[in-house]
């Protein structure tokens, strides 16, 4: 909303006037915020296709969400920007200016001294003729030559300024136009400032509290600041970035160039005040930020000589992208969209992709404050609230498939348990079912109107006269009641049961693509019962080589386990302990596998793999089997593939259990459980 008017008008009336408009002040402020719930169900059909958790958080956070782009997005756009850095130019422009000035200084020199007829003449051109190969040497040679062409001595002046204004500005990004000319107060400048550095960081060091001397500092010497640190630890990141970016240039030249670079910038600070200043602020960077890379090389590949100030600037941008690319791939341990700079990352992507990454973490943060993420050591996970929702997703898409009828989950049986329904019937003889008064009464005055009867003549029974308050008018005469008028009220039987649903974990169920189907019949199994018996008593159990509980969240989280053996005698012996934990509950266990059992556990206790199958897992399995079907409990079992071996085997146990086997597809398995499960505990007939 944009407000506009005379404010003077406004001070003199008391009714302002406005005019409304679209906004233009950035992302609106009265957007709505993130379809919470909407993202949780995106990221719950990764986790249910067979995803992680934290992979499938991942995956969401890279595509984007709610038309932003998504980290993978950004995560491109810093990569081209990376590479563009790298053909920025080549690191050794330095090297090639000394190069040229030095030798049109002896170029200059050279041509004095051949017109001059003089023995010293002859000693100086003896000594240019011994001068060192490399430019650092020859340049630091020449520091105490009587150079006999002015020419060349202004030449040779121009490369020592050029080595401390290049040395000065790879360090202080202002300094490169301070220096520019020849003015001996700039330098001196420059030295005060390095001395009240020093003071400064030497206090914050310590600890002290270095707010005024900080705004102190900046007030003297902020135009040789242009990023304008706002407070102590904004000036020495951006300080320690630009000297980390210094060392990590010279580590990217070869060993000569590195050498040649590192004496000229030595011989460059011949000045002792300035060295020493220089010497100590380094010192000072390295202890406040040692964490800082400084000595991975960097391979530029363009052609264009870069200065070195230039090059340490390209240098450190690099390194700002590569930090930025490390940070949006959240690749590392408790990685999380907080870490990720977001200045910088303005800094080179501008506002738009600043905002896009803003809402992600929004999102993120979002998600965490209503419960369905939290922190752990290994990063993001998802909590109970949010695996309770992923589960009322799953039960939907169940339900969804289930072909459902009204009454179909009818038990006629009363209890002390019974609930309603919501639903009502018409009354049938020897329903024990409570009576719905209002619609009964309702049928009875649409069925003597319909009848055209205002008062209809007496009958045997007793009359019921209905009534009502508020402003209602009185049935005028007694209403008489007919079979045909009674409806009762729908109820469900709320007896309990004790469910163990054991699922086959195998790296076969993965690389089949059942992953996702075990996970999303199990998690909805929880959440019906969770929601609509809770009196039910169900305990997951996954199987793999050895046998072990699962809570939602766990099964939720699980993983593909590189692992061999089907332990289904472990997993029959969790689930009788179950059972016996549950006496008054009626038993039941539901097996999900696609390979016969290859896994027992020995007299020891320790789970021993064989394949093929052998006669003492069988047996032990069996075992596990007929003392289930002593216990009472209904064994079903649901077979997923068409190995003929576990097919004859899951034949055998049901005929021994007197249970049931099914042979549901991939995609209608949840349909199939939670349908058997629904039948199961109204009772075996």
């Amino acid at each position: 909303m944009n407000g506009s008017g005379d404010p003077d008008s406004r001070r003199d009336s008391p009714h302002s006037r406005f005019r409304y408009g679209p906004w233009h002040g950035g992302p609106d402020p009265l957007a709505p915020p993130y379809d919470v719930r909407s993202a949780l169900d995106e990221l719950g059909r990764d986790v249910l296709a067979g995803g992680s958790t934290r992979e499938a958080l991942r995956d969401v956070l890279r595509r984007g969400l709610d038309g932003h782009r998504g980290l993978d997005e950004i995560a491109d756009r810093i990569r081209r920007l990376r590479a563009a850095a790298r053909r920025r130019g080549n690191l050794g422009g330095t090297l090639d200016q000394v190069r040229k000035l030095l030798e049109r200084a002896l170029d200059h020199e050279r041509a004095a001294l051949a017109r001059e007829d003089t023995d010293a003449a002859r000693l100086a051109e003896l000594d240019l003729a011994t001068l060192p190969d490399d430019t650092a040497g020859a340049v630091r040679a020449l520091a105490g030559h009587e150079w006999h062409s002015s020419e060349a001595a202004r030449t040779y002046e121009q490369i020592t300024r050029l080595l401390r204004r290049e040395l000065l500005d790879s360090q202080f990004e202002g300094l490169k136009a301070a220096l520019s000319g020849q003015d001996p107060a700039a330098m001196q400048h420059v030295k005060d400032m390095l001395a009240d550095l020093n003071s400064l960081l030497a206090a914050h060091a310590r600890g002290q509290d270095t707010a005024d001397q900080f705004r102190e500092f900046m007030d003297r010497h902020g135009d040789l600041f242009p990023d304008d640190p706002q407070d102590v630890d904004e000036l020495v990141d951006s300080l320690a970035r630009r000297q980390a970016a210094a060392a990590r240039m010279l580590a990217s030249l070869g060993p000569q160039q590195r050498q040649q670079l590192s004496q000229l910038m030595s011989d460059a600070l011949a000045d002792a005040d300035l060295a020493s200043e220089m010497a100590q602020l380094a010192d000072s960077l390295r202890a406040l930020r040692p964490g800082l890379d400084r000595g991975t090389p960097v391979t530029m590949r363009g052609d264009e000589p870069l200065g070195y100030g230039a090059a340490v600037e390209a240098v450190a941008e690099i390194a700002d992208l590569e930090a930025l690319s490390a940070q949006l791939g959240q690749r590392y341990r408790g990685a999380s969209l907080d870490d990720v700079d977001v200045e910088q990352l303005e800094r080179h992507l501008g506002a738009d992709a600043a905002r896009d990454f803003e809402a992600l973490r929004r999102l993120e943060r979002e998600l965490e404050r209503q419960g369905y993420l939290a922190h752990d050591e290994d990063g993001l996970r998802l909590t109970p609230r949010a695996v309770r929702r992923l589960g009322e997703t799953a039960l939907r898409r169940v339900f969804e498939g289930l072909a459902t009828t009204r009454g179909d989950h009818d038990d006629r049986r009363s209890g002390q348990a019974d609930e309603p329904t919501g639903l009502t019937r018409t009354w049938a003889f020897g329903d024990e079912l409570p009576l719905d008064v209002v619609r009964t009464v309702s049928n009875a005055v649409l069925r003597t109107r319909s009848a055209g009867r205002s008062r209809p003549p007496a009958r045997a029974g007793h009359p019921v006269t209905a009534a009502s308050s508020g402003g209602v008018a009185l049935l005028p005469a007694p209403l008489h009641l007919s079979t045909a008028d009674f409806e009762v009220v729908e109820t469900e039987r709320r007896t309990s049961a004790a469910v163990a649903l054991c699922v086959d974990m195998s790296f076969s169920m993965f690389h089949e693509g059942r992953w996702g189907p075990m996970k999303q019949t199990a998690l909805a199994l929880s959440h019906l019962v969770q929601t609509r018996f809770r009196q039910d008593a169900l305990e997951i159990i996954g199987f793999t080589l050895a046998a072990r509980r699962l809570t939602p969240v766990q099964l939720a989280d699980a993983e593909p386990e590189w692992v061999q053996g089907t332990n289904l005698e472990h997993a029959l012996m969790l689930a009788s302990r179950h059972l016996r934990r549950h006496p008054e509950a009626e038993p039941l266990v539901l097996v999900v596998t696609d390979g016969e059992p290859t896994a027992h556990l020995d007299a020891r206790g320790v789970p021993t793999f064989a394949w093929p199958t052998t006669a003492a897992t069988v047996r032990a399995t069996m075992a596990q089997v007929d003392l289930l079907h002593r216990a009472g409990a209904t064994l079903n079992l649901f077979l997923l593939g068409d190995d003929p071996g576990l097919a004859r085997f899951v034949d055998a146990v049901a005929r021994r259990a007197a249970g049931r086997v099914f042979t549901p597809s991939v995609d209608r398995l949840g349909e199939y459980v939670v349908a058997d499960y629904l039948r199961s505990r109204r009772g075996r007939r």
